[in-house]
């Protein structure tokens, strides 16, 4: 995710820390720097012009000049501008009526109809009953595809064969009243390009449902284009937001930079996978701290406690206390990993980190590799490793696919893996719960 306009910034950055004072001309010359570099990135020249002037007023002072750190300064206020471009603080849902209705529009191949579950997902996890309601009737398979997608979450899909996309609508709302479902999530139909029947359509089901929300869903790597998009739409229908998908394989970031400040529609949502659980709430701060290289930490401490299990994570550290951690500890270990999506964005969110997202090798074949050579393995295996023996590898490498010396490299980990842990135990005495974090809070 940004990963090319990232890597510029932070050379950039890099260079103006390097310098125990920064002059005016150090300065202009860096912050010209940074105007390439957004622009590359495919962020709306209009925005990038704002931007730089903001900064420029700030940075060219007495309190970045004359400070003891003024690279650190500089990155502080390109941070706190970049936010304020980016929206400044994240948007939550208004949903008012009973039931509340969330049209979702935009161009054919945009992830409307994924991004309907996925809001359907995040939605009936914050305690809501939403119903996904399938009004594309153009597009062959779509309705399937929803009620597909439904069916995996136990969500239920609203469809009236026969009937028009308005009619369909109005007909869902009826429905989710009468079953007790406060959320009415409908999945609009789109095309290749915006014109007057689609717009017709659209703002015929707007004024006969009344929309609490309506979200623009736009494939964030069409860059500028997404920006062109979301002014077309908004003029129709007045927008009260925007969810930008695919945006784990957005390069560049110029959509996700620019889109606020062009519209003043705030972005609400971003998909960051393909999994129904790759739906994340748009924090502009974050997304500004991560685009400088800064990472996510936050948002990843939030998925770790959506994901993992509590009282699993009670067992293991007083498996840990007691000295007894196995190799099927080590496995669940790895499984809870996985839940967290693919290694890449993990780096993506360590603070300092993200820059080396493309340099180093971080391959998810490597965890499932791992996980299928400790499954292959016997119960007692997994409780008493010494008893692996060389035959024993050459069965376990065999019923996972893998080289003798992989299953070696595996017990070398796990044991290097124990060392620590008895380490860290040593030092603090007293193991504390692993993925506690309800001290940490955003400032």
């Amino acid at each position: 995710m940004f990963s090319s306009l990232t890597e510029k910034l932070s050379s950039i950055f890099s260079r103006l820390k390097g310098k125990g004072k920064l002059s005016e001309a150090d300065v202009v010359a860096g912050l010209r720097e940074i105007r390439l570099a957004l622009l590359e990135a495919d962020v709306n020249y209009k925005v990038v012009k704002d931007l730089l002037a903001k900064i420029r007023d700030k940075a060219v002072g007495a309190a970045v000049l004359e400070s003891l750190s003024p690279g650190q300064q500089l990155i502080k206020i390109v941070c706190h501008e970049l936010t304020t471009v980016l929206g400044e603080e994240n948007s939550p849902l208004t949903l008012m009526s009973r039931p509340s209705v969330i049209m979702l529009v935009g161009l054919q191949g945009s992830g409307k109809t994924t991004s309907a579950a996925k809001l359907a997902l995040k939605l009936t996890r914050d305690g809501r009953k939403p119903i996904l309601v399938a009004t594309d009737i153009n597009r062959p398979a779509a309705v399937q595809q929803l009620e597909k997608l439904g069916a995996d979450i136990d969500i239920p899909t609203f469809f009236a064969a026969g009937s028009s996309p308005e009619e369909i609508a109005v007909a869902a709302v009826a429905a989710a009243r009468e079953k007790l479902r406060d959320v009415v999530i409908i999945d609009t139909a789109g095309r290749l390009q915006i014109d007057s029947l689609l717009m017709a359509e659209l703002v015929a089901m707007k004024r006969k449902t009344s929309p609490d929300e309506i979200f623009l869903v736009a494939d964030a790597m069409t860059g500028q284009e997404a920006v062109n998009i979301a002014v077309e739409f908004d003029a129709h229908l007045d927008l009260t937001g925007v969810i930008l998908t695919k945006l784990e394989g957005d390069a560049r970031g110029g959509a996700a930079i620019s889109i606020n400040h062009v519209t003043g529609k705030p972005i609400k949502f971003v998909g960051v996978g393909e999994k129904l659980d790759d739906l994340e709430l748009f924090h502009p701060r974050r997304m500004a701290e991560r685009i400088l290289g800064m990472g996510d930490l936050l948002s990843l401490i939030e998925k770790a406690e959506q994901q993992f299990d509590r009282k699993q994570a009670e067992k293991l550290a007083e498996r840990i206390q007691k000295d007894r951690f196995t190799l099927q500890d080590f496995l669940e270990q790895l499984e809870q990993m996985t839940k967290l999506g693919p290694l890449s964005q993990i780096i993506n969110k360590l603070p300092g980190m993200g820059k080396l997202a493309g340099k180093v090798n971080v391959d998810d074949r490597d965890l499932k590799k791992a996980m299928a050579i400790i499954r292959s393995m016997t119960p007692e295996e997994r409780n008493n490793p010494s008893i692996i023996s060389g035959q024993r590898k050459k069965r376990i490498s065999r019923g996972s696919g893998t080289q003798v010396r992989e299953v070696n490299q595996i017990l070398s980990r796990f044991n290097e893996a124990k060392k620590a842990l008895k380490l860290v135990k040593g030092k603090r005495g007293k193991m504390n719960l692993p993925f506690d974090f309800s001290s940490v809070k955003e400032v």
